[in-house]
Formats: C-alpha cells, sequence, structure tokens
C-alpha cells in the first residue's frame, strides 16, 4: 500500500513539474511597429487581437530601445540576446566591413546553401555573425536540445536571429514565393514545409486583390489616399484598390512583402509548423518565434498616416486573433505563453511635418558622401572618407598614415566640419565613444549600439525630426522615442492581467522569458528582468 502511494505521490509531483513550464513559448515581433497604433486604431479593432492580448495579458506602454541605430537585424537580435549591438555583434542590417572593405549582410553566410527553391542568394544566409547566445539558444541547452526552436519570417533576418544558433529551423520567405532555408539547418527542407511551398498559397492572396478591410469612413485615424506623402507600391499610384496580379505579373511573388498579405502567408505557414513539428504537445517546451515584416515594408513605402498602413493593422488584428484562436485549441489556454513587441518603431512623414510648419528636412545619404569627399579633397587634397553609412564615417587609414597625416586631427577636422551643418545634433569620435560618459544621453544609445571593430571612426546624430530618406515614407534609425517607442505585452500562460507606464528597455525581455522558463540566461545579458510578469504568477 506505502508503495503505491508513493509510486502516486511521484506521479502527481511530475504532472505538477510538467506544469511549471510553458508547453510553447510564442515571440511575435512586428517590424516598425510604433505603440502609438495600439491606441490610434483602437476603435477599429476586434475584441480578440491586440485587445484581448492588452486585456488578459499584462502591457509595458512605456517600453523603449536602448541604443542607436533602431533597425530591424539589431532589434530582433536585441530582443532575443537581452543585450544590445556593442556585444552581441549585429550592428546594422548590412555595414561596412573593415577588413574586406565592402559591405557585408547580417546573416550572409557563403558557406552555406539555398534549400526550398532556386534562388541562389537569398538562402545563402546563417547566425554565425550573431555573438551573444539567444533565449532559444539557452533553451535548446537546457532541454538536452529536445526542446524544438524553429523562427520564421518573411524576412531572413528576421527568422534567423530570434531562431538563435541551435534553432532546428529558420524559414523565410523568397521572392518565388516560397519558404527557405539553408543548409545550416538541414540538407533538405522537412516534407511538410516543401508541401506548403508546393502548393502556392501565395496565389490566393494575389488574386484576391488588396481592397480596404472596412468601409472607407472607417479611416479617419489616417490622412487622405494618395496623398503626397506616399510612395509608389511597385510603380502604382498609392490608391486604393491595388490589383495585385498586375503586381506579380510584372515582378514576382516578392510583392506579396508589401502588402498586409505577406502576414496572413507567415500564420499560415505558423500553423503548418506546429501542426507538422507537434510544437507545444508534451512537456518540454518548445519555441516558435515569428516576425511579421510587411508592417514595415508598408511603412517605409506609404508612411505611418497612409490609409493603407492603417488596413495592414486591422488585418493583421484580425491574423492574430485567429493565431490565438488556433492556439488555444492546438496548444490549450494556458499552456503557452506569448510575448509581442517591435524590432523598432518609426518616424513621422518629414515632408508631413514641414508642411505643418516644423523646421525640419529629409538628408539624402547620397548627398552626405558627395559633400563627405568634397571636403576631405579641398581640405586634405584627397578623399580620406572609405565610406559613409548607417551614420558611420570610416576613414582610410592607409591614406592618412600615407600622407604622414595625424588620424586624431582629421577626425576633429571632419567632426568640427559636421557640426555646421544643419542637420546634425551631435558627433563623436571612436576614443568619445568607448570612453563613454553616461551623463550623455545621446552618447549612452550610441555606445550600446557600437563595436569598435565593426564601427566607424566617426558617429553622427541628426537632430530630431531630420531623417536620412526619401520625401515620401518614412523610415527609422535614431534615438529618438519615436523610433525607440514599442508595444510589450506578455500573454498566457502564468500571466495576470494588468499594465504599467514605468519606462521598460527590450533588453529586459530576454532575461525575464529565462527566468520564467527556469534556464540559464542569454550569456551576454545583464540580468535586468520585468518583475511585473514574474510576480503575476
Amino acid at each position: 500500500m506505502k508503495k503505491a502511494l508513493a509510486v502516486s505521490a511521484l506521479i502527481v509531483s511530475s504532472l505538477l513539474s510538467a506544469q511549471e513550464k510553458p508547453k510553447l513559448v510564442v515571440g511575435i515581433v512586428v517590424d516598425q511597429m510604433k505603440m502609438e497604433y495600439l491606441y490610434r486604431f483602437s476603435n477599429d479593432f476586434s475584441e480578440n487581437g491586440f485587445k484581448r492580448l492588452m486585456k488578459e495579458g499584462y502591457t509595458f506602454h512605456n517600453t523603449h530601445y536602448n541604443y542607436m541605430p533602431t533597425y530591424t537585424a539589431p532589434g530582433h537580435a536585441s530582443i532575443y540576446t537581452g543585450t544590445t549591438p556593442a556585444v552581441h555583434g549585429i550592428v546594422g542590417n548590412e555595414w561596412f566591413n573593415k577588413a574586406t572593405g565592402k559591405e557585408m549582410y547580417c546573416t550572409d553566410d557563403e558557406t552555406v546553401s539555398t534549400i526550398g527553391d532556386d534562388s541562389k542568394k537569398e538562402g545563402k544566409m546563417s547566425p554565425k555573425n550573431l555573438q551573444s547566445s539567444t533565449i532559444t539558444d539557452e533553451l535548446k541547452l537546457s532541454t538536452n536540445f529536445k526542446g524544438k526552436v524553429i523562427g520564421i519570417s518573411i524576412k531572413d533576418r528576421g527568422a534567423i536571429l530570434p531562431a538563435g544558433h541551435f534553432a532546428d529551423w529558420a524559414f523565410w520567405y523568397s521572392k518565388t514565393g516560397a519558404f527557405i532555408s539553408s543548409t545550416y539547418y538541414g540538407e533538405k527542407l522537412p516534407d511538410w514545409a516543401t508541401q506548403f511551398n508546393s502548393e502556392k498559397h501565395y496565389l490566393k492572396y494575389v488574386n484576391k486583390g488588396w481592397d480596404l478591410l472596412k468601409p472607407k469612413e472607417t479611416y479617419n485615424e489616417s490622412l487622405t489616399d494618395n496623398n503626397p506623402y506616399e510612395g509608389k507600391l511597385y510603380k502604382k499610384a498609392p490608391f486604393m484598390p491595388y490589383n495585385l496580379q498586375d503586381m506579380y505579373d510584372a515582378n514576382d511573388a516578392g510583392i506579396l512583402r508589401s502588402t498586409p498579405f505577406g502576414n496572413n502567408l507567415l500564420a499560415d505557414f505558423a500553423k503548418k509548423a506546429i501542426e507538422s513539428e507537434n510544437l507545444g504537445k508534451d512537456n518540454i517546451t518548445d519555441f516558435l518565434a515569428v516576425s511579421f515584416s510587411s508592417t514595415d515594408y508598408i511603412g517605409h513605402v506609404l508612411g505611418p498616416r497612409s490609409i493603407e498602413l492603417q488596413d495592414t493593422y486591422l488585418r493583421l488584428d484580425e491574423t492574430i486573433a485567429d493565431f490565438l484562436t488556433y492556439l488555444d485549441k492546438t496548444v490549450g489556454k494556458g499552456n503557452y505563453l506569448v510575448f509581442l513587441t517591435a524590432d523598432h518603431a518609426g518616424a513621422e512623414n518629414v515632408t508631413y511635418l514641414k508642411d505643418n510648419k516644423y523646421k525640419v528636412d529629409n538628408i539624402n545619404y547620397k548627398n552626405i558622401q558627395k559633400e563627405l569627399k568634397e571636403f576631405s579633397e579641398t581640405t586634405f587634397g584627397e578623399n580620406l572618407v572609405s565610406d559613409y553609412s548607417n551614420y558611420n564615417v570610416f576613414f582610410d587609414k592607409v591614406k592618412v598614415k600615407a600622407k604622414g597625416l595625424n588620424l586624431q586631427e582629421v577626425k576633429q577636422t571632419f567632426k568640427d566640419y559636421l557640426h555646421k551643418q544643419d542637420y546634425i545634433k551631435r558627433v563623436y569620435t571612436e576614443e568619445e565613444i568607448t570612453n563613454g560618459n553616461p551623463s550623455d544621453y545621446y552618447l549612452d544609445f550610441i555606445t550600446k549600439g557600437y563595436d569598435p571593430t565593426q564601427n566607424g571612426e566617426l558617429i553622427m546624430i541628426f537632430k530630431p525630426g531630420y531623417v536620412e530618406y526619401s520625401s515620401t515614407g518614412t523610415t527609422h534609425g535614431s534615438p529618438y522615442s519615436y523610433d525607440t517607442h514599442v508595444p510589450l505585452i506578455f500573454f498566457g500562460w502564468n500571466i495576470k492581467k494588468g499594465q504599467t507606464h514605468d519606462r521598460k528597455e527590450i533588453t529586459q525581455i530576454a532575461p525575464t522569458v529565462t527566468q520564467m522558463l527556469k534556464i540559464t540566461m542569454p550569456n551576454s545579458s545583464d540580468g535586468k528582468v520585468l518583475l511585473e510578469v514574474l510576480n503575476s504568477k
């Protein structure tokens, strides 16, 4: 009898232990999402998407990126590593490589090959340039590689960096309409992914076209359609509805990226991955990293106050509502943990601000390159600038030495010149950055985003409102709140509803999730956690 009771107690103990962790973690990143969109579009959202997350989950209203540059690749890397580009090494989407004198892409890897279709370059990708471990890496290690990790996105970097170094798979969208991967993860796609691609799901979205989801009067939070602050979508005037078939015929399946249906297709693929890989089906925690990228493509081309962007968020709201319902049914309410955030936010369109009497301007980076070259030739008799990109100025140190010049004096001369430009707020040398100054608000942002082995000898910050972009659409990259302020919501397993307006930093997500899972923190995380959700159990 005693033996039977002991066995029963052991079984109960085991079951209770199994319930201490979620069966599935779903990390959702929405590309270029401002926190403000959750407020501005709220009246038009359904009750089961963003509103459900906020009403039933815990909302951090005041979460920010704590470094510059606020770009897609550094954002995804920082969310999942719990540290900043200065440490994890992803200092941009692409950047000038000092060693080769050429531009490099954040996830480029010439040692691997594409699998999934014949678009060779689109698949030669891996996480090899990511220097820190991720939440997902630590989950793989803590479960002796039994917990599954899959990353999916329209963008390669949105899938690869969150999935980490040890992922079972990362999948991203190709211009052929297929989700592809690389030989870093396996020699061929799983059969279910091959089957999904063969069914050409993207065509159903191309065929139906893009019209407004709701009556036009619903979109009173946006400017009028076809306004002067919108760019052209694949050479088509920015006016609803869009004939996607014509765009597809003139281009390729890549056009889906710049429509809301890139998000829909991604959700379709995510469901297929959960079903086929049996994610969340046992008591070993699995992780699905999902990055919705179409919001970024549309924001860049059409801007933050376009009807198209609002329509995209109303459709994404429905997509998320459907996805949560799917998780309820397949994994079970209370068995999965979701966090939703963004990789960066985005600026207002500069022309729109100028037209409303705000003295700002858009800056063409090619003009900066040209002006730096001309200044160098006039001052030193030769162009000493190797590259200007991502607000970085790189000097040709071989030329500087050959001319018998002092590099420190060259840097100071350029710094003085740049400070005379209307658009410049601050310029810092590499010495100022590496020495640091905690009392300098702007320098602190740059220091956290600066890797001396990969960044330039000078870094500049534009004045607020000045944007390095075209006169239409929008972009991001600055240390200002319009680029740093993003949503953060935790929902599901062990999360009680609540909210806070205390300032939080994006790098707190990773250590918080690992504490929830009772696993090792990512190796470069500073360990600062979000006590509000850790104490809500």
